[in-house]
């Protein structure tokens, strides 16, 4: 865990915390928020994911949607790991994707976060209510960023 003395957060917690900070956002599609951050978290699961994968899951979109400053994500007891993750998957004002991709990739236990959210966003029912449009622009770039991180297939 973290350098710090206080008790870790636990699970419940976590997933408490991720679910008040996005509290009244809303997916593409006009869902509640809090439904992505749950497939996520259980995609993560179900490939296998650890603790700290699981925890970084649901707070993998926090800090890049303003729902928590990096400041809570640093001080948060939380492992170390988790938070690099968090970190890792928190996109950058006019990053490149390739670099993107690359922080990813260079983060231990960031790929498999990042793969259950990518498989999330493009689930076919999940774009299937999008305009046309969006839905193309949407596969195209979640299809991009999968060959990016070597998840062809």
């Amino acid at each position: 865990m973290t350098e710090t003395s206080r008790t870790p957060l636990t699970p419940a917690e976590v997933e408490a915390t991720a679910r008040a900070a996005h509290r009244g956002q809303t997916d593409k599609a006009g869902r509640p928020y809090e439904e992505h951050l749950r497939a996520v978290a259980e995609g993560v699961r179900a490939r296998g994911g650890d603790a700290d994968q699981i925890a970084a899951a649901w707070l993998h979109d926090a800090v890049e949607d303003d729902a928590l400053p990096v400041q809570w994500l640093r001080e948060a007891a939380l492992s170390d790991r988790t938070k690099d993750i968090v970190l890792a998957l928190t996109k950058r004002p006019g990053e490149p994707p390739e670099a993107y991709a690359a922080r990813i990739l260079a983060t231990p236990g960031a790929l498999l976060v990042k793969e259950a959210d990518l498989a999330h966003n493009a689930d076919p029912e999940r774009l299937a209510v999008l305009d046309e449009a969006t839905r193309k622009r949407l596969t195209e770039k979640y299809a991009r960023m999968r060959a990016l991180l070597g998840l062809v297939g």
